[in-house]
């Protein structure tokens, strides 16, 4: 009796054995999708991003400082403030862009920064169907007495890229970019530069 028992608990175990081997491996559950941009926690809920921060010393065409860039790298994009001293600039409207190479040496002169980050032929302008390149920015407008405040967004360009091996400079031009003509909108001569750090 008692082997028959045992024969039925043994045989009994193995079936219960051979169900859980037999049973279909669990999937993974698949990974949640992100949340969209408008779902992020943000400032009003106490989250910042971790912003990387860069800055220029601006030199004007006889090589003394005439003020400052702060570059404050954000979630969509970078964000570029100057502050000029007044005798900066001849007053009016200025072509302001990133170029490609951190190197203000030559001065008054400015052509060791190179081309604009991100060049591309014919491809200059904001308002360039074909463009815009990565460096072109709005521009920055002096008072009479030769001072400017300027502060631009753009989302074509991050402090990272900017900071390569070869760096990169801000300049800013004698004269306005009309954001068309190729390939400095008709900006003219360098008269500022500043290397990104």
């Amino acid at each position: 009796m008692i082997s028959r028992f045992a024969l039925l608990g043994s045989a009994l175990a193995l079936c219960a054995c051979a169900s859980v081997a037999q049973a279909a491996p669990q999937e993974a559950a698949a990974p949640e999708a992100l949340p969209a941009p408008a779902e992020m926690p943000g400032p009003d809920e106490g989250v910042f991003p971790s912003m990387a921060h860069g800055s220029a010393s601006m030199i004007g065409l006889e090589g003394q400082e005439i003020g400052t860039a702060n570059l404050l790298d954000g979630p969509n994009g970078m964000m570029i403030r100057l502050e000029l001293a007044p005798g900066a600039l001849t007053p009016g409207w200025h072509g302001i862009h990133l170029h490609a190479t951190g190197d203000c040496s030559d001065v008054g002169m400015y052509k060791m920064s190179g081309g604009h980050v991100g060049k591309m032929d014919g491809g200059h302008g904001l308002l360039n169907p074909k463009g815009p390149e990565n460096g072109d920015l709005p521009n920055i407008w002096a008072a009479v007495d030769g001072s400017a405040g300027y502060e631009a967004f753009t989302t074509l360009d991050t402090l990272g890229a900017l900071l390569d091996e070869d760096g990169s400079a801000i300049i800013i031009h004698e004269g306005e970019d009309d954001h068309m003509t190729q390939p400095i909108g008709g900006a003219g001569a360098r008269v500022a530069c500043g290397v990104v750090k």
